[in-house]
């Protein structure tokens, strides 16, 4: 893809096309978008590989609301996204550049689970409650809505201590956002190398039974090839 199209932090207010009260986006120029954002955040290595079209298309239809074609790939606008694959696929990646198609009250943070555990080792309890019960925001005059982040790498962090008690922060802190997104809509996305069954083994059947209700699985395909490399 050749750049032409002007950066902005918005695409909404640089490439979508705004008529009877509905944003719409062409998916070329949505990729372009992405590419030159892309090159911006992580270098100019960055391209958008063909092979990954479709699983981007998704992430783009659940992104900005596309409820007709959600349906027709299967995704649930009302869940999260959990977005599987290979080590270097471009999971994190994506994930950050999706983020942007998001409306603002669902934008997200990509949170490594890795750091939440150092900060587990840090402060302790306060932040499972950081990243659930407490993980609420208000724009303007707004009431409270919930907070929605992206962990980034589920599976990867350690088991970290806080005074000699370990705790599975991620867990916790899953079991939670569950609580909360059945009670407030609370959105969370993930990341992950992990199979469900490996996941499994990590946290246990109770979390992976919520995990079914709060995620769409989008996955890359095992063979995709490692993009660092």
């Amino acid at each position: 893809m050749s750049p032409s199209t002007k950066i902005t932090l918005n695409p909404y207010e640089q490439i979508a096309n705004y008529s009877g009260g509905v944003f719409n986006f062409n998916l070329q120029t949505s990729l372009l978008w992405m590419e030159e954002r892309g090159k911006i955040l992580f270098g100019n290595h960055f391209a958008i590989v063909p092979t990954d079209i479709e699983l981007i298309y998704k992430l783009l239809v659940y992104a900005i609301g596309d409820q007709e074609n959600a349906e027709r790939h299967g995704i649930n606008l009302r869940k999260g996204i959990l977005l599987c694959g290979p080590i270097g696929c471009g999971k994190t990646s994506l994930l950050k550049l999706i983020s942007y198609f998001c409306p603002r009250e669902t934008q997200y943070q990509v949170k490594p689970t890795r750091e939440i555990s150092f900060e587990f080792e840090k402060d302790g309890f306060a932040v499972i409650n950081q990243y659930s019960k407490g993980s609420f925001v208000r724009y303007a005059n707004m009431p409270f809505i919930p907070k929605v982040y992206c962990f980034d790498d589920l599976g990867l962090e350690q088991t970290p201590k806080y005074y000699g008690n370990e705790c599975n922060v991620m867990a916790e802190i899953l079991l939670n956002r569950y609580d909360l997104f059945i009670s407030k809509r609370m959105l969370t996305h993930i990341t992950t190398n992990l199979s469900a069954s490996e996941l499994e083994e990590i946290y246990g059947n109770r979390i992976r039974s919520r995990m079914r209700e709060m995620f769409n699985l989008v996955a890359f395909d095992r063979d995709t090839k490692d993009k660092r490399a």
